[in-house]
């Protein structure tokens, strides 16, 4: 189950798993961010997950999450992954999906939930020492151009 958080304003969109995330999940979330999206065209958005929850992830899910951020990655500016997992398992988890997104993408642990809002809200932290960063915001697919074109 996903349910969308209340502190969600302006262009920063947040979402807590709780459970098992479903490809049924991702499509809610999906159309949400999309909404979002259209209705900021010119304006890169932020995204906050909180995970502290979620106990696993069925592969259509996972499969889904790719095709959107593969999409989307021009319109998501930074991302916020906030769990309670163990950092490795957390990093496995979004390994893949924050390769394709050129978003910046740090992880924070669940008792830092008010900093991951002020960092996903104005895209700077004064924290010492700084959160892991899942992805710089290069992207693995930045400089990517197909033989084909």
């Amino acid at each position: 189950m996903v349910e969308r958080l209340k502190q969600s304003s302006g262009g920063v969109i947040g979402f807590k798993a709780v459970g098992e995330l479903t490809a049924e999940d991702v499509t809610n979330m999906e159309q949400q961010i999309r909404f979002l999206i259209d209705s900021k065209p010119n304006h890169p958005i932020g995204i906050l997950t909180d995970l502290s929850e979620m106990s696993e992830m069925d592969l259509e899910a996972r499969w889904l999450e790719i095709r959107f951020l593969q999409k989307y990655t021009n319109h998501i500016a930074r991302m916020a992954v906030v769990g309670a997992h163990p950092w490795e398992r957390v990093k496995s988890l979004f390994v893949v999906a924050s390769a394709l997104l050129q978003a910046e993408t740090l992880y924070f642990d669940e008792t830092q939930m008010n900093q991951a809002w002020q960092w996903i809200r104005t895209s700077k932290h004064a924290m010492e020492p700084g959160p892991p960063i899942i992805s710089d915001s290069t992207g693995l697919w930045k400089d990517y151009v197909p033989e084909y074109l």
